[in-house]
């Protein structure tokens, strides 16, 4: 068993998982939360603008990385492991983000690969998930990108047939698309567009009319169907392995369209700093829930709380 500590930072949050992974001789693994912590600080806000990381962003995220080295040291983290993903990608002071992360931590933070965050997350996502509902196709809505993910799972390792990243995600449609609040029929007829014209890349490099099972990670996910299933508060055990129709998609979707920001914030599972961008998020779960619809017969999300921060724990158990 092994102590472990993961770091995966997108464009809108921040998260810590520290766990203990116990590996058995037939090569099966299992994590142990020991802390899991996230926190919303937008590191990417205004980033497809700017094409820089903002000040303010990134003191918010040293913020967050000095509370969480607290954390993970004094709950003996023996290995740490920290992933940088798309807001980071392209800043032309992405140095600045790396020197800061490297004093702080005191290891380097990694820009990964597309095809390793495609691992990462399949790993994380469908650990829990039985072997003969697959092949499973996993979707990692972010900040700044969004992730679609073909493979299958042994109960042991997972294997990837196809994997895509394209540049598409809650805050950065909603920069892009989204001004008003709430939005207007035709700013959301818009970010439709540019949704389902930025997914057409991934929908044509990954085979998604194979998938049996479609799995969806990430806050926008988790808090879709958090409303959905009119929870009162965001409960991770209620959402975790929790399934939604086409149609509650199509249905919570359209009900955030209508809604004003003090209303969002209103609604008990709302984290604040999900508040500005859910309905950007929405949208894109939408657009590919009716692209499954139609293209592969699957009719149904089901919502894992288990991404790539649990597959970048589980690399470090090797």
């Amino acid at each position: 068993m092994a102590r472990v500590a993961a770091i995966d930072c997108g464009t809108n949050s921040i998260r810590l998982l520290v766990a203990d992974v116990t590996a058995a001789d037939d090569g099966s693994r299992w994590l142990r939360d020991v802390h899991r912590e996230m926190r919303v600080v937008r590191l990417g806000q205004g980033v497809d603008a700017t094409g820089v990381l903002g000040q303010e962003a990134l003191r918010r995220t040293r913020e967050a990385l000095v509370d969480y080295t607290a954390v993970l040291r004094r709950r003996g983290a023996e290995r740490v492991r920290m992933v940088a993903t798309s807001a980071t990608r392209d800043a032309a002071n992405r140095d600045e983000f790396f020197a800061m992360t490297r004093e702080v931590l005191g290891v380097e933070a990694e820009v990964i690969t597309g095809d390793e965050e495609a691992r990462l997350s399949f790993t994380g996502a469908v650990s829990d998930l039985a072997p003969e509902e697959g092949p499973f196709l996993v979707s990692d809505v972010g900040g700044g990108s969004t992730e679609l993910v073909l493979g299958a799972w042994d109960g042991v390792r997972g294997a990837v047939e196809a994997a895509k990243s394209v540049d598409v995600g809650c805050v950065r449609l909603t920069e892009r698309c989204l001004p008003d609040d709430p939005p207007t029929p035709a700013q959301v007829e818009h970010a439709v567009a540019v949704a389902s014209d930025t997914l057409k890349a991934a929908f044509e490099h990954v085979p998604v009319a194979k998938a049996r099972t479609w799995i969806g990670v990430a806050g926008t996910v988790t808090t879709l169907v958090a409303l959905a299933k009119d929870l009162p508060r965001y409960e991770p055990d209620e959402i975790h392995l929790a399934r939604l129709s086409v149609d509650q998609i199509r249905e919570t979707t359209s009900r955030l369209l209508t809604m004003s920001h003090d209303e969002r914030a209103a609604l008990g599972p709302m984290h604040p700093g999900r508040v500005d961008v859910i309905t950007g998020g929405a949208l894109v779960v939408r657009t590919i829930a009716e692209h499954l619809a139609e293209h592969a017969g699957v009719t149904e999300l089901v919502a894992s709380e288990h991404d790539i921060l649990d597959g970048i724990a589980f690399s470090l158990s090797r």
